[in-house]
């Protein structure tokens, strides 16, 4: 009953997303199996810092990443935050233990170069209406750093093209705006006046802002279809989806002199921590330069 009220908390007072909710749940559920395998007479108010430990040293035992060791634990500090702060357990067994060392990993993105080549390329995206849409879909990832989610929930009345500006809503429904430029101003214009030009039974009046032409919104999968094809036209590294457009706009933006915290509110990152790791990118890339054009290097 503990764990069910947690995760209503978490649906209902913290407005979480369900992928996120099911990740918490799923962590809890997997030390729930651990500490009754280890002692039946265990509860969740009796556990200690050793059997956590113990979970934890069965997880890398595993071949569980440090970063997915973490993950997990995040689940179960905010579960006994909750617990703590409604009275139902009088310690929180977790700030005792320390965490494994997570291993840093670079957000990977797409060279400049790369991008002009793909959204300048004459024969890259086909003369159709999918080939519009398509390249909008690209060209909106690369101008403004949205997420997959938040593109796919753009309605029409979220974009206003006249103040080139875009309303997003992002996690926990928390809402930003983004401006952008006059490429991606022109090519809104252009997919809205298709739209206009449509008659009632099709996408015209439909209120989501990208659409397929069976006028239903565009699911993830299909966009991260999209991206992950045209991706492949122009690079070789093997990540190649929404998300790394999304890395590829904030060190675009980097290595072009903006600031770390303008980053950060277009990003809509809580913490500046958060947008920190892109400096580091903007460094590896620095030291690339570096490398093939001093002759000393």
């Amino acid at each position: 009953m503990w764990v069910k009220a947690f995760i209503d908390y978490l649906r209902y007072e913290r407005n979480l997303s369900e992928r996120t909710i099911m990740v918490y749940q799923a962590a809890l559920k997997e030390f729930e199996q651990s500490w009754r395998a280890l002692d039946s007479g265990l509860s969740w108010s009796t556990i200690d810092g050793d059997v956590i430990r113990h979970w934890m040293l069965i997880m890398m035992e595993r071949g569980n990443t440090a970063s997915s060791v973490c993950a997990r634990m995040a689940a179960l500090r905010s579960f006994y935050k909750f617990l703590l702060r409604r009275g139902m357990v009088d310690h929180d067994p977790v700030h005792l233990v320390q965490m494994p060392k997570k291993e840093k990993v670079l957000p990977s993105f797409v060279r400049e170069s790369e991008m002009d080549r793909l959204l300048d390329g004459e024969d890259i995206f086909p003369p159709s209406v999918e080939g519009m849409r398509d390249h909008l879909i690209l060209l909106t990832f690369y101008s403004t750093g949205i997420r997959l989610s938040e593109l796919v929930g753009l309605n029409v009345k979220d974009v206003d093209c006249a103040a080139q500006q875009v309303r997003v809503t992002g996690k926990r429904n928390k809402q930003r705006i983004v401006p952008f430029g006059e490429e991606l101003r022109a090519a809104m214009c252009e997919y809205l006046n298709w739209r206009e030009s449509q008659n009632s039974g099709m996408t015209g009046n439909e209120p989501f802002f990208v659409v397929p032409t069976t006028g239903m919104r565009l699911t993830p999968d299909k966009v991260r279809r999209v991206v992950k094809h045209y991706l492949s036209l122009v690079t070789s590294q093997k990540k190649k989806s929404p998300h790394v457009l999304r890395h590829t706009f904030a060190t675009s933006m980097l290595n072009h002199h903006a600031d770390l915290q303008s980053v950060k509110e277009l990003l809509g990152h809580e913490r500046l921590s958060t947008t920190e790791i892109y400096t580091h990118t903007c460094f590896e890339e620095l030291k690339e330069m570096y490398k093939h054009a001093h002759p000393r290097a």
